[in-house]
């Protein structure tokens, strides 16, 4: 299924307002957090952040940042 979506100025941000019906298959309300997950191909995932998984997409950020700064080396490595 797929759904077309608007994008809407909130205050000095833009922000996506999602039907009720992908509200209700993600299980997700007002206040809930979610996910967005870059792929390789250049398409994104959302996904609920259940609560308390704050501190996993941190670890992730720290996560991308050392794959960054060693990518030469992580590349050899892979080899």
């Amino acid at each position: 299924m797929v759904y077309q979506l608007k994008l809407r100025k909130v205050g000095n941000s833009v922000g996506v307002v999602l039907p009720k019906e992908i509200l209700a298959k993600l299980d997700i309300g007002e206040g809930d957090s979610l996910s967005l997950t870059a792929g390789l191909d250049g398409s994104f995932r959302v996904t609920p952040l259940p609560q308390g998984r704050e501190q996993f997409v941190e670890q992730m950020k720290i996560a991308q940042k050392v794959i960054r700064q060693y990518r030469n080396t992580l590349r050899e490595l892979a080899k």
